[in-house]
């Protein structure tokens, strides 16, 4: 890369939060932990110092070395950051002073400070520190308080060295973006060259020179992220990549079919695995989720094995893991618990001693989304909601069976094609999968959703008969990571519609409910 700023994570939650900020405004930036700080090189333009949950003043406080960094490359911390520059240059932190957690008010002390630069005289910002800066280091200044905190924002004299006390990252600080795009901007000198169409290019340039003519196996999913690697990895090798599309029997209404004839059609050399009634056989009669996890995984794992080895000469595995995957699995041990490890297929490189290739693996999912959209992959692949890895198994709570799974299939195919012909422009909402723009419809508004059959009866009355069907559940949900998620509020007269639909066509459904729990304390999925 040409240019870039480097994130140095102290254990923060949001820390994620500060590198999309910056990729939104096309500055490339890679987040490292604290204690791994890579080689700075020409190509590093400034560095930035995140939040932590712990306390500067504790005596296992991270604490990482400067010298190379500090006057030398434009630094800026954030909360701890701020915090640690402050201890560590002889100024003084303390606790239980003014403690702030939530909305304050800003106010610019220095409007000249060329970090500040454009903000207005007083805007929200958000708090999240129990200490709190009391004394600046020599040779600092003032730059903005709060109404509690005096040293809120400060600088150094003489170099690129700023602080801020309080989170410019997150949504609730109103005027966040424009205060880090004055840091990476006016005073890293960023050119902000960082655009899908560069990602592209130099993507598909080093995948060349990393794998030649070797062949490649990618495994499908119908998702954004492997369908984005596929199609990177088809413009950088052609046909010495195959893909494998496997059916668990799963899927929803006709996706196995309306998927596979798209990636044909976008002329990806893709082998359809249907393995469907393997899958249906060893889960019957299985009722507890994990059990049905470790199955699902168990033979998916089997089934990609039996087409992949089948491929002559193959040396490498293909993976859609994106930067967050990257981020989690690394940590900080002690601070950041690990969430999630990579999304290998587990037991084939091994089996096959097959090399990792992750062609996404430095992007956002919005990103990889502005990615799709600009290689043309057609929008209802890049826009298409997260779907759970066990698929409709999860959605199907108890022992599945044939006849559940397309019950629940026709109550899905109802509310997805519902949510997708909604015209809700008068409402003003955000795309989900692209928040610069407005969503057209309900599907685009949405982050995930989806329909639970639920394992009782309830009594209902259709004609002059009385029925004991079963009730199905929608979940709709707004989020940005899945970390944590708002129910979507749907408008009633479209609740209304969905339900007089799926109870008037579905067979065997007689009742409808919608889900309004939030994560946490909920989960998204219900299994």
């Amino acid at each position: 890369m040409s240019e870039k700023i480097i994130i140095l994570d102290f254990g923060s939650q949001v820390t994620q939060l500060i590198g999309r900020r910056l990729r939104e405004l096309n500055i490339y930036c890679e987040i490292y932990p604290f204690n791994k700080v890579p080689a700075l090189d020409g190509s590093v333009k400034g560095v930035i110092l995140s939040g932590s949950p712990c306390s500067v003043r504790d005596a296992n406080a991270p604490q990482i070395d400067l010298g190379g960094i500090k006057g030398q490359y434009p630094l800026l911390g954030i909360c701890y950051g701020a915090q640690y520059l402050a201890h560590k240059f002889g100024g003084r932190v303390e606790g239980s002073l003014a403690r702030e957690y939530g909305r304050a008010m800003l106010e610019v002390k220095d409007a000249g400070s060329p970090l500040l630069k454009g903000l207005s005289a007083r805007s929200q910002v958000w708090m999240s520190h129990g200490d709190t800066i009391s004394a600046l280091p020599e040779g600092a200044r003032v730059i903005a308080s709060t109404e509690s905190v005096d040293n809120a924002a400060f600088s150094f004299e003489g170099e690129p060295t700023f602080a801020v006390q309080f989170h410019p990252e997150v949504f609730h600080t109103t005027e966040g973006s424009k205060i880090l795009a004055n840091f990476a901007f006016g005073i890293c000198g960023c050119t902000g060259d960082w655009t899908p169409d560069s990602f592209i290019e130099t993507t598909v340039a080093a995948l060349r020179e990393q794998l030649g003519d070797d062949k490649v196996i990618l495994g499908l999913s119908g998702g954004v992220d492997s369908t984005v690697a596929g199609v990177l990895l088809n413009q950088a090798i052609g046909h010495n990549l195959t893909c494998i599309f496997v059916n668990n029997g799963l899927l929803r209404k006709n996706e196995y079919e309306d998927v596979l004839a798209s990636y044909r059609d976008m002329n990806l050399n893709v082998i359809g695995a249907d393995a469907s009634e393997d899958f249906l056989s060893e889960l019957a009669g299985v009722t507890e989720p994990e059990a049905k996890r470790k199955i699902i995984g168990r033979l998916f794992v089997e089934t990609f094995n039996k087409y992949a080895l089948q491929i002559e000469g193959a040396r490498w595995l293909a993976q859609g893991t994106i930067y967050p995957d990257v981020i989690e699995s690394a940590g900080i041990e002690g601070i950041a618990s690990k969430i999630k490890s990579h999304h290998n297929v587990g037991g084939l490189p091994e089996k096959m001693n097959l090399r990792i290739v992750e062609p996404l693996r430095m992007l956002f999912k919005d990103e990889v989304r502005r990615v799709g959209r600009a290689l043309g992959i057609k929008e209802e692949l890049v826009g298409r909601h997260p779907f759970p890895g066990p698929s409709l198994a999860v959605r199907v709570i108890g022992d599945i069976t044939k006849e559940k799974l397309d019950v629940l299939r026709e109550a899905d195919d109802i509310f997805i094609k519902g949510l997708r012909s909604y015209d809700c422009t008068s409402l003003h909402l955000p795309s989900a999968s692209d928040p610069r723009v407005e969503a057209t419809n309900l599907y685009d508004a949405i982050w995930q959703a989806g329909v639970i059959l639920l394992p009782i009866k309830s009594v209902g009355v259709m004609g002059d008969e009385r029925t004991y069907e079963n009730p199905v559940a929608l979940r709709a949900v707004i989020s940005t990571d899945a970390m944590t998620a708002d129910w979507f509020h749907l408008p009633y007269d479209f609740l209304a519609q969905v339900s007089n639909d799926i109870i008037n066509k579905v067979k065997g459904v007689n009742r409808v409910v919608y889900d309004i729990s939030s994560k946490p304390p909920a989960t998204i999925e219900w299994e």
